[in-house]
């Protein structure tokens, strides 16, 4: 039985021994392939690294040297002048809106109820159509018979019911203009209240400001107020005949027709909107701005409108500030600044999304070139022309902070007196790439 028991041991014994003999064999075999894979893989390396070259490297600070002779200096008109240290003044880009001012939009409504007509016998005013102010643009026939001498009961009512509403659209506008006045004295003497105070030293700039504000809407009020009136006034019922006169529909201001919600034909009723007028000929730039950026804001200066992609440009419209009544924002944090633009050539449109640039209060001394010497590439990458020896010209890059009256203010670029290419820079740079000769 022990005898057994020692077989079974041995035999056990001598599996184990061979097992760990087969991993051997197998972990030596494993890590010959593993050199040898490793040794094949630097050899491969090495020769790569041997054989990679750049075809054409380029570093940007040593590009390609443009050798101009005294005739090509000449022909491309080549001019240069030194980078210059001036004093710049700042400002901060804002998204604007363009809205129309009070006033300058007015809906038309009928006075009485009757039948629409065109004057002429042409098509009614369209949409986009531009009109002149106290042009005829509709006739308003009344809902009386001007066939009958004698009216009928039922006309009599409605002739009195005309003859009343009459009456009280007059009473209306006289009253309306009446408080017109009211308003305009008021704003008025507290504008001459404001500015007496700010003499004396006691008052603000602020008030007289808000005060100006206040006289010219009470000023475009009155006006409206006045053209009512006038309308109402020109109404005349012929009340022997039983008939009421064709009632000529003006247009209230010059402009642009915005909306029709009639045409001619069409019975309406007293009150019924006929069309809208908009004079785009002015309008207001709203831009919100951060209160914890308002006193950076030098709200005495025009601000500069560009498109919304901030790119300045011969083309870009400088806008003046106008004191009017404050708006806020307040979810935003933000507060309306106004400004105001002149848009006879019609390059504006209200509700248009543009890009404002406010200046902002101090001056700072920067790196400046003309504006002239600046060239962009196909990436969006600024650079200009150095000058680095006798007609020779090199490119640098540069970084743009902002464009003032002509000139660039250079946050990165070439040192103050470096000579730097102000006109020609187009031709060196299509000197330099080929395509020009």
């Amino acid at each position: 039985m022990r005898k057994k028991f020692e077989m079974k041991i041995l035999k056990q014994t001598l599996a184990l021994l061979g097992f760990c003999l087969i991993l051997g064999l197998l972990f030596i075999i494993w890590d010959r392939d593993r050199k040898a894979q490793q040794k094949s893989t630097s050899t491969k390396t090495k020769h790569v690294e041997h054989h990679a070259k750049t075809t054409h490297p380029v570093n940007e600070a040593d590009l390609n040297i443009i050798q101009l002779s005294p005739e090509a200096v000449k022909s491309l008109g080549v001019e240069t002048q030194p980078v210059e240290i001036r004093s710049m003044p700042r400002t901060r880009p804002y998204g604007a809106e363009m809205v129309l001012p009070t006033g300058a939009s007015v809906i038309v409504s009928a006075p009485l109820a009757g039948t629409l007509r065109h004057p002429h016998g042409d098509l009614f005013p369209q949409v986009g159509q531009r009109i002149k102010k106290d042009e005829t643009l509709l006739e308003l026939l009344p809902l009386l018979s001007p066939e009958r001498s004698v009216l009928t009961p039922a006309e009599r009512i409605r002739f009195a019911e005309a003859k009343a509403a009459v009456a009280q659209s007059q009473i209306d506008a006289e009253g309306i203009l009446q408080q017109a006045n009211v308003q305009k004295e008021a704003a008025q003497i507290e504008l001459t209240r404001a500015q007496r105070l700010l003499q004396d030293n006691v008052g603000t700039r602020r008030a007289v400001d808000d005060a100006k504000a206040k006289v010219k809407l009470a000023d475009k009020v009155l006006a409206a107020a006045k053209s009512r009136k006038k309308l109402v006034d020109s109404i005349k019922l012929d009340e022997d005949a039983g008939t009421l006169k064709p009632l000529a529909i003006h247009s209230p201001l010059s402009g642009i027709v915005r909306t029709t919600n009639v045409q001619p034909g069409q019975l309406i009723a007293a009150g019924l909107p006929l069309f809208e007028v908009m004079n785009d000929a002015v309008l207001w730039i709203k831009v919100p701005v951060y209160v914890g950026e308002l006193d950076e804001i030098d709200m005495k200066r025009p601000a500069r409108l560009t498109l919304l992609d901030g790119h300045l440009s011969n083309k870009d419209v400088l806008a003046k500030p106008v004191s009017l009544p404050p708006t806020a924002m307040p979810l935003s944090a933000a507060v309306d600044i106004y400004y105001e633009v002149p848009n006879d050539n019609h390059q504006f449109r209200p509700g248009q999304k543009v890009s404002a640039h406010l200046p902002l209060t101090g001056e700072a001394s920067m790196k400046t070139v003309p504006w002239s010497a600046l060239i962009y590439d196909i990436y969006g990458g600024q650079w200009v022309y150095e000058q680095v020896g006798e007609r020779q010209y090199v490119r640098r890059r540069v970084e743009v902070g902002w464009v003032d009256h002509g000139r660039v203010a250079l946050l990165r670029g070439p040192a103050v007196g470096a000579q730097i290419v102000t006109a020609g820079a187009a031709e060196l740079s299509g000197t330099e790439f080929g395509f020009a000769k």
